[in-house]
């Protein structure tokens, strides 16, 4: 079985990130560019996962949908969604369209009908946690096998840019905290300033789905590109070189392998 990525426009752009990480971990996977509609000969390849980053909810018809359901709920297959411009509800309030469709309900969080995007010039940590009812944020535990083996408490990323979304159901295992910057006193101080749920996950019968707000790719993705101490290069056949931090790959193979159950 393989992986089924969509989107990140295409291999010589944003997709040369997620595709080139998988080739360097040697796993099996078809990619199917932003422009490109899904077909049937696509879904009714047995799937581990299947993932959509930048990638619009016009480009699936219902055939396709139904298919993609039916491996998540029956066949234990995982669903990821990646966000972007073109992700969740996205640019303009249709970029993404995913709040408005079948398939995008079954995702653990609850979709804005807008323009859900939120570009950030101010700090933006990840942070493992969730929001409560109040909107204050509660320190969670970073045991959990996506992000097990990972600074989050000492050395956090932080993000430029993500889709703004409400919790739903399931476990929100990352949030994002933005902070604003002041003068006291002669010097510079961060404050809080907002709040959004930045990883949620959840089971779905027998499959699994996870929702991650931010982006894998420049510009949203921010400083958590470089997040580690050593450096990663990889290449995708077709695609540009990249070279990401070591904490940030293994964020992404933790949270693929959970989502699709891969080895």
């Amino acid at each position: 079985m393989s992986i089924l990525y969509c989107g990140d426009t295409d291999l010589s752009g944003a997709a040369s990130y997620l595709a080139g990480l998988m080739t360097l971990w040697g796993w099996d996977y078809d990619y199917v560019p932003t422009h490109v509609p899904l077909s049937r000969k696509d879904v009714e390849k047995p799937r581990k996962l299947f993932i959509f980053s930048d990638y619009p909810a016009t480009q699936l018809d219902e055939f396709v949908e139904r298919q993609i359901r039916e491996a998540v709920q029956h066949q234990g297959a995982g669903l990821l969604m990646i966000g972007g411009w073109e992700s969740f509800c996205g640019q303009g309030g249709t970029g993404g369209a995913w709040d408005s469709n079948d398939l995008g309900r079954i995702f653990p969080v609850q979709m804005h009908h807008r323009d859900d995007r939120v570009n950030s010039y101010r700090l933006a940590a990840l942070t493992p946690g969730h929001v409560d009812r109040s909107n204050t944020f509660n320190v969670g535990r970073d045991t959990h096998p996506i992000l097990q083996r990972l600074p989050w408490r000492d050395d956090p990323p932080f993000v430029g840019g993500w889709n703004e979304v409400l919790y739903r159901r399931g476990e929100q295992l990352l949030t994002i905290r933005r902070f604003r910057v002041d003068r006291l006193d002669n010097d510079l101080f961060a404050f809080g300033d907002g709040l959004y749920p930045g990883l949620v996950v959840d089971d779905f019968d027998t499959g699994r789905v996870a929702a991650f707000m931010s982006d894998v790719a420049p510009h949203w993705v921010g400083g958590f590109v470089d997040w580690g101490d050593a450096r990663v290069t990889a290449r995708a056949p077709g695609a540009p070189a990249i070279e990401v931090g070591n904490w940030y790959a293994q964020f992404w193979r933790q949270l693929l392998s959970w989502t699709g159950r891969l080895s």
